[in-house]
């Protein structure tokens, strides 16, 4: 990277870094991109060489966590069943999520904004219709593992629906919990994740015979 690159890249990640500090102290709706622009201490023009707006700079490190996720699926040995290779895909992220993001924003910072997602209704829904197009992603994914039409078989579909089912519950409770730690959210999912394989197979009354 020449020098003129790591100047652009300086500058891009301290507009991003203004802008989540200011989302997460002062809210997504009371932050505009001119005080975005202040806060980084360049000119609005400047702002948008770097992003189409503050929704981009909210959901720019989400992003980021989506693509570590989607490599790592694709790096799943090809014999591992569909859901099992989701979950290891995503369990074994975790730690080059947390690299990844903490060479852009403090983790803290990143936590407290992902709250600020949850509990912002024009944030959750472009982030919802995010998820959903990840979850066509994956699922292309897993039909190209297996061989199948993803447009003739519906199970790659179904399987990922499931998983990102898990996903939005894990992340709903954690962002409404009191353990706002990252090891807090990892243990919820991995907990949740190993339920699936027991919640679709087995009696879920005591006593009643398969």
């Amino acid at each position: 990277m020449n020098l003129r690159e790591r100047k652009k890249q300086r500058t891009r990640d301290a507009l991003l870094r203004a802008a989540l500090e200011l989302f997460a102290t002062r809210g997504y709706e009371e932050t505009t991109v001119d005080d975005i622009a202040a806060a980084a201490d360049v000119s609005q023009r400047t702002f948008f060489r770097y992003f189409a707006g503050k929704e981009e700079t909210a959901l720019f490190v989400p992003r980021l966590a989506e693509d570590v996720v989607v490599d790592a699926l694709r790096a799943r040995p090809p014999s591992e069943p569909p859901l099992e290779a989701l979950r290891r895909a995503v369990l074994e992220s975790w730690d080059a999520i947390h690299e990844a993001v903490a060479e852009l924003v403090p983790i803290e910072l990143h936590l407290r904004v992902y709250r600020v997602i949850e509990s912002t209704p024009a944030l959750l829904a472009v982030h919802l219709r995010r998820a959903a197009e990840l979850e066509e992603r994956l699922a292309g994914i897993v039909a190209e593992r297996e061989g199948l039409d993803l447009d003739a078989d519906a199970r790659p579909r179904i399987v990922v629906a499931l998983f990102g089912g898990v996903i939005r519950v894990t992340e709903r409770l954690w962002s409404t919990g009191e353990d706002l730690t990252v090891e807090g959210l990892r243990e919820l999912t991995a907990a949740y994740l190993d339920q699936v394989g027991p919640a679709l197979a087995g009696n879920w009354r005591p006593g009643r015979s398969p």
